[in-house]
C-alpha cells in the first residue's frame, strides 16, 4: 500500500483528490494534508509517504520551494496544479507526472500507476543488491537513496563520506556525488569491517584509497581524489596503525 500524503492551499481541491484517489486507485491510501508548504514538511517528515501531490501556487511558498527544503527526498512527487506554463520547471524537479486541475481521473489513474513501476522496479533492483552481497559473504554493493530513486555503488568505490549536519555526502570514483539523507553514524556502522576509519567526526574514509598522510597542520590525508580531509588528534594513533596494517 503507497502511502499519499497532498499538499495543496485549497481544502476543496484537496478534498476532491482525496476522495479520487481513495475510491479510484486501491493500492495507494492518504496518510495526511496540508494546505501550506510548513505544515506539509512536517507531515512528509512524520508521515514518510511514498508519493506526494503537491500543488505549484500557493500563498505561503510554492511547491517548488517545498523541494528546494528536501534536496534528498525519498518520495515521488506529482504535481498538481491550474497553471500548465509550470510543466517544464515541474519535470527538472523529477516529478514524476504533472496533473492540471480539474484533475481528470483517469490521468491520476495512470500517474499513481507509474509510481507503482516506478517503485516496483527500485525494489527488484535492491533484491539483486541484495542476492549479490550474499554471494560474496559480505556487502560489496551499498544502496543510496536519492531524489531519483537509488544508486546501487560498489563499496570498493567509494572514497570517502562526509557529514553534512544530518545529511551524508559520498564521494566516488569518476567524480561521481551523492547526497544521501542518513546521518554518518549509520554507514561507519555499516562499514566498520569493510576497510573504513573514521578519521574525524565528520569523515570516514576507504583505506584503499588513502595515498598518504600528512603531519603538518595538525594532521591529514590526501585521498585518490586529491581531496585532504583532517585527522582528529584523538584518532590519529588508531588511524596510523589501521593505515600500517591495511599496507602490509
Amino acid at each position: 500500500m503507497l502511502k499519499t500524503i497532498v499538499i495543496d492551499d485549497e481544502p476543496d481541491a484537496i478534498d476532491f483528490l482525496c476522495g479520487a484517489i481513495n475510491q479510484y486507485c486501491p493500492d495507494t491510501r492518504v496518510v495526511g494534508s496540508s494546505t501550506n508548504i510548513t505544515d506539509g514538511l512536517i507531515e512528509i517528515a512524520v508521515k514518510n509517504p511514498d508519493i506526494v501531490f503537491l500543488d505549484i501556487a500557493m500563498p505561503s511558498g510554492s511547491g517548488f520551494e517545498l523541494l528546494n527544503r528536501l534536496p534528498d527526498r525519498s518520495f515521488e512527487v506529482i504535481f498538481v496544479t491550474a497553471y500548465n506554463e509550470h510543466a517544464i520547471q515541474a519535470f527538472h524537479y523529477s516529478a514524476i507526472d504533472y496533473l492540471l486541475k480539474p484533475v481528470d481521473i483517469t490521468e491520476l489513474v495512470s500517474a499513481v500507476n507509474k509510481v507503482t513501476r516506478s517503485i516496483k522496479r527500485s525494489q527488484l533492483n535492491m533484491v539483486s543488491v541484495l542476492l549479490d552481497n550474499l554471494r560474496s559473504g559480505s556487502p560489496n554493493k551499498l544502496s543510496l537513496p536519492t531524489t531519483m530513486g537509488y544508486e546501487y555503488v560498489l563499496i570498493e568505490d567509494i572514497i570517502r563520506i562526509e557529514a553534512e549536519r544530518s545529511y551524508c555526502c559520498f564521494y566516488l570514483t569518476q567524480k561521481r556525488k551523492y547526497l544521501v539523507s542518513r546521518c554518518l553514524n549509520d554507514y561507519h556502522l555499516l562499514l566498520d569491517n569493510n576497510h573504513f576509519f573514521r578519521i574525524h567526526n565528520s569523515h570516514l574514509v576507504n583505506l584503499r584509497h588513502v595515498k598518504s598522510y600528512m603531519r603538518k597542520d595538525g594532521g591529514y590525508v590526501e585521498m585518490s581524489d586529491s581531496s585532504q580531509i583532517p585527522v582528529s588528534r584523538t584518532k590519529k594513533d588508531f588511524f596510523l596503525n589501521a593505515i600500517k596494517q591495511h599496507v602490509v
